[in-house]
């Protein structure tokens, strides 16, 4: 039949938003209008499938397996099905148990029976694999949608990315048309700021909690409103050398289709300087590029501290070259290697023609 179904992992959308949207994956203090989602969903798959829907299957986890509010009103919308799985708790915190295996039955038997020539699957589990693979063998286009990751890492499989037929991307900007963050994040309280002691006076002085240098790992983890960012030598360093981040030149649709391209790329230290390094310069604002580009140049063969902790966060990404706290040196110097390679191939100037 030529229709579309959606298959939508709750978990995943809601847990990846939050992600995105506050910091933590706590879904519980979104606040979600339901049947705008839902119509957005509906309203996209039927555009990029050029599909009209047949139904939306909304999976989702709950304690025992009993409707909360939520799924009580979404399963009374017109073309929405329901359906769960267990909630549990470990360790203090919520796992779903049952609904990928749910995801998977309703996948495969859609697609043995022919029930639709396209299915969209909103998920990032590398457990329906098989379940995509063999759709795809009864003849289904499979579309999966990923959200916006919050640090521009990957938060789906990547074997399960690799398989799909066609892939989109639910930006922030999406999303927050029907899911939004009621309670923003505090802010320092200026007067305890500038003098703890009147803080101390008026009652609302803590003491400090200890600090510590954070490391690689947290300066990887830490959200882009950061100001802190790791420098490949020693200790961190406030990124004041001017040089703008890859980061904030990408958008989401760029980020996305670096994730494409990221997925045959092998991992040599070399040639991933290079990648890093080719897509910097391409985003570059074309009016501060005869600015940048001589600056940078004058620091070779070091590379500005911020966009060096910039590559070797990137590179941290692919597991042959290491995690972003054990790099070596002979690979980091590789990667700057291929960084300055790239760079002189992207700002040598063109050869005169032959006479």
């Amino acid at each position: 039949m030529d229709r579309c179904i959606v298959l939508v992992d709750a978990g995943y959308l809601l847990g990846a938003a939050a992600t995105l949207l506050r910091g933590d994956a706590a879904r519980s203090r979104l606040s979600v209008d339901h049947a705008a989602l839902i119509q957005q969903i509906r309203d996209r798959a039927q555009a990029e499938t050029e599909k009209p829907l047949l139904r939306i299957y909304w999976f989702d986890g709950a304690p025992d397996r009993v409707p909360q509010p939520e799924h009580r009103r979404l399963r009374v919308l017109p073309r929405v099905t329901v359906r769960l799985g267990m909630l549990t708790r470990v360790a203090g915190r919520a796992q779903q148990k049952g609904v990928d295996a749910a995801i998977h039955a309703q996948l495969t038997e859609l697609a043995r029976h022919k029930a639709a020539t396209d299915i969209v699957l909103i998920t990032g589990d590398g457990d329906l694999l098989p379940g995509v693979i063999m759709a795809k063998e009864h003849g289904v286009a499979m579309h999966l949608w990923a959200v916006q990751a919050a640090d521009g890492a990957y938060n789906q499989s990547e074997d399960l990315v690799a398989e799909a037929d066609e892939r989109q991307l639910l930006d922030r900007v999406w999303l927050t048309q029907a899911i939004t963050d009621p309670e923003p994040a505090p802010q320092e309280d200026p007067v305890q700021a500038a003098d703890p002691k009147q803080s101390a006076l008026s009652g609302t002085f803590r003491a400090p909690l200890p600090v510590r240098d954070p490391t690689p790992g947290d300066m990887a983890r830490s959200t882009p409103s950061v100001a802190l960012r790791w420098s490949s030598d020693s200790g961190y360093v406030a990124p004041d050398d001017g040089m703008p981040l890859l980061e904030t030149l990408t958008d989401p649709r760029q980020a996305w289709a670096d994730r494409e391209q990221d997925l045959s790329v092998g991992g040599e230290p070399h040639e991933v300087g290079k990648i890093f390094a080719a897509r910097w310069v391409e985003r570059l604002p074309h009016d501060q590029i005869a600015d940048l580009l001589p600056r940078l140049r004058q620091e070779q063969p070091r590379i500005p501290r911020s966009l060096d902790g910039e590559l070797l966060r990137y590179a941290a990404r692919f597991g042959t070259i290491g995690n972003d706290e054990d790099i070596s040196e002979d690979h980091r110097k590789q990667l700057r290697g291929g960084f300055w390679s790239s760079i002189e191939q992207l700002t040598e100037a063109p050869s005169a023609p032959a006479s």
